[in-house]
């Protein structure tokens, strides 16, 4: 067998774990905009066919873009080449009916740092005080010579989850490592 994964019977095995974590859409690999949006556009249609609030439908498209354009914009910056340029997207149903959008991507060690920094200090904010941070981040000057990753979009998210925003950062080498973000909405 090559190492390719061929075989229908490792396929089957792949569709019922995905049916048994009650993941909707799987991708890793590398990225575009296309790509993020007809995911997105995908995503949308399906929450919209099977949910009646259409505010949840619009808030899971949101983090799944905000997420992707993150990934997106980081691994250009970095001048990743296409092994480190890619995107780990699952969005999966929990067992409650909320949606769980979870991405991951390479980042440099030092950059994986200060997001689970960011994100753990956004996860242990209320919705008043992420509200009212938000707005602060409005009204600051944008500085076009930093990065703006991390900031509103990430912010925004963590307004919109049902539960606080988690994250991971595993080692990988050569100073980098995989950063996760999940938010349940």
């Amino acid at each position: 067998m090559s190492s390719t994964f061929t075989t229908h019977r490792s396929l089957a095995s792949l569709r019922d774990f995905f049916s048994a974590e009650r993941i909707l859409i799987c991708f890793n690999g590398p990225i575009s905009r296309t790509l993020i949006s007809e995911i997105g556009l995908a995503l949308k249609e399906h929450i919209q066919s099977t949910r009646q609030c259409m505010s949840s439908a619009m808030d899971v498209f949101s983090a799944y873009i905000e997420m992707s354009q993150n990934i997106r914009h980081y691994t250009a910056a970095q001048g990743y080449g296409e092994p480190e340029a890619t995107a780990t997207v699952v969005i999966a149903e929990s067992a409650q009916g909320s949606y769980v959008v979870s991405a991951g991507n390479v980042v440099e060690h030092a950059d994986g740092q200060r997001l689970l920094e960011r994100v753990s200090l956004l996860a242990s904010l209320d919705k008043a005080e992420l509200k009212s941070l938000y707005k602060e981040q409005l009204r600051r000057p944008r500085d076009e010579q930093q990065s703006s990753g991390a900031g509103l979009g990430l912010i925004e998210i963590a307004r919109k989850t049902t539960a606080p925003l988690e994250c991971s950062l595993d080692p990988l080498e050569a100073g980098r490592a995989f950063f996760t973000l999940r938010a349940t909405i």
